[in-house]
């Protein structure tokens, strides 16, 4: 890695080099929209990185409430994490099959929960698999550990502090589902979901911070955002569709040292199912020379 790449962003060659050490844990959290046609479980079944543990994000997760994959309470998380035999302190290197799609949301839900050694694999499995790197089928034995969370509640947005965040304009809001959702020229992909956006968003898709699943430099990650009417002195929130793919903004802030953003956890799955909330159409209003 070089100074131009994220610090969050690990390498094919470097988790390859480091894996079987005893502090290291690899986890797939591999995760796929209906449009993508694939099967996350099957595929882990299939072949993952020696010593992966499958991170299935919407069972670690609130099922409290109807919205899909929400971030679960510290206790359930700090249990379900020992159960994987997971504590604060390990090196924790998580991976997706794209690459940089849905591994950052459980990069995101491990800082937020309190682990400080939290990284994405570059290239995800599809660019390990495509290089030609061992792959395992046995699912492997782990010792349950003792997670003790520090949850951070200050970087999740519910629902009340999103309605004041949009009257007020206090934070800016990137979007990162498609363009076409954004704009309504497209539907939602859930039953029963307005199309558009929050007053004032700006749109981010997920797919511009990555060239086939390898993260954008440092340089290009600050074009990307800036070009979108993102002000990266100014505090933001994230979101999307679900909560997941908001998290790939939040990587890329992160990795540009810009530390003060939220990430709204109901997303557009809460936003756009509500007759309460303001919606509006069309592209993002022109950034301002």
């Amino acid at each position: 890695m070089t100074e131009s790449k994220s610090r969050f962003v690990v390498s094919a060659d470097w988790l390859q080099a480091e894996l079987g050490k005893l502090d290291l844990r690899v986890l797939d959290a591999s995760f796929y929209l209906p449009a993508q046609k694939r099967d996350a479980d099957a595929e882990y079944a299939a072949g993952h990185i020696p010593g992966a543990i499958r991170f299935d994000q919407d069972k670690i997760a609130d099922h409290s409430t109807s919205l899909p994959h929400t971030i679960p309470s510290p206790d359930y998380f700090a249990t379900e994490a020992g159960r994987l035999g997971i504590n604060e302190n390990d090196r924790i290197v998580v991976y997706d099959g794209i690459g940089v799609f849905a591994s950052p949301r459980v990069w995101w839900l491990f800082r937020v929960m309190g682990a400080k050694n939290v990284f994405v694999l570059d290239g995800g499995l599809d660019g390990w698999k495509a290089e030609g790197r061992p792959l395992e089928t046995t699912v492997p034995g782990h010792a349950p550990a003792a997670f003790t969370p520090n949850f951070d509640a200050s970087r999740v947005v519910r629902l009340d502090a999103m309605r004041d965040i949009v009257s007020s304009g206090a934070m800016q809001i990137a979007d990162a589902r498609s363009a076409g959702r954004f704009a309504a020229t497209e539907p939602e992909p859930r039953a029963g979901m307005r199309a558009g956006h929050m007053p004032g968003a700006r749109s981010l898709p997920s797919g511009v911070f990555a060239n086939q699943g390898r993260f954008k430099s440092l340089p290009e990650l600050r074009q990307t955002i800036e070009e979108a009417g993102i002000d990266l002195s100014k505090p933001v929130v994230t979101s999307c569709g679900s909560g997941i793919t908001a998290a790939i903004i939040t990587l890329a802030l992160e990795s540009l040292g810009h530390h003060d953003n939220k990430l709204y956890d109901g997303s557009w799955s809460e936003w756009g199912s509500r007759d309460d909330t303001p919606v509006v159409t069309g592209p993002p209003t022109p950034v301002k020379a």
